[in-house]
């Protein structure tokens, strides 16, 4: 077993970091372009490949860190690339049942972030409170998956917004998981948060510009 859990670990590692360093250049470059559709393939596989090691070796070896990096980076990038093949759903397009497994799945993450927040806390674990922003989070993501599947569409490029938004949160994720995995115990919490303090005023920022 311990062979296995090394196998899926370099595999993590390596998918984790070729999704990282794709993802860093293809934030900053031109959107649109035939190279950027080419990375951002790579960039998506490699980002689904790593959550599903993820909950692989958390299945070996449990770890409440790895889960919640598996539903995070699976759930935002999938439902990103969906995203793309859902460009008329203001238009009787239906979603399929794998973009509303993937709104199910979030939903079910997002109990167990919430579940896990209220142990922490009731033991006095100041963690907890960043699961209980992971589960409001993940409910307003699974929410506005919602809205959209039920034609409830207010931005006629929806699909471009959401695709933005998901592609940098999965591009979060697996920058959180490489400081909090890189940095000492004592000054984790920032390493958990600091991502998101840095990175969600560019996806406001270019969301407006997209949205105009």
């Amino acid at each position: 077993m311990n062979t296995v859990f090394t196998i899926f670990l370099a595999l993590h590692i390596a998918s984790g970091t070729i999704g990282l360093l794709l993802g860093t250049f293809i934030m900053f470059k031109p959107k649109g372009d035939s190279l950027h559709k080419k990375l951002g393939r790579i960039f998506a596989v490699s980002m689904i490949l790593t959550g599903l090691c993820a909950f692989i070796l958390a299945y070996i070896h449990p770890n409440n860190f790895l889960i919640a990096v598996g539903i995070f980076t699976i759930y935002l990038t999938a439902t990103s690339w969906r995203y793309l093949r859902l460009k008329n759903l203001n238009n009787n397009q239906k979603p399929l049942t794998i973009d509303w497994f993937l709104m199910i799945f979030m939903v079910l993450g997002s109990i167990w972030f919430l579940k896990l927040g209220v142990q922490l806390l009731l033991l006095e674990e100041y963690f907890g409170i960043i699961h209980l922003l992971f589960a409001w989070r993940g409910l307003t993501f699974a929410y506005q998956d919602y809205k959209t599947f039920s034609g409830k569409i207010t931005t006629k490029n929806y699909w471009l917004l959401f695709h933005l938004q998901r592609m940098i949160g999965a591009y979060i994720a697996a920058l959180t998981a490489f400081l909090v995995v890189n940095t000492p115990d004592r000054v984790s919490f920032i390493s958990w948060l600091l991502p998101s303090v840095v990175l969600i005023p560019l996806i406001i920022k270019w969301s407006r510009r997209f949205k105009k």
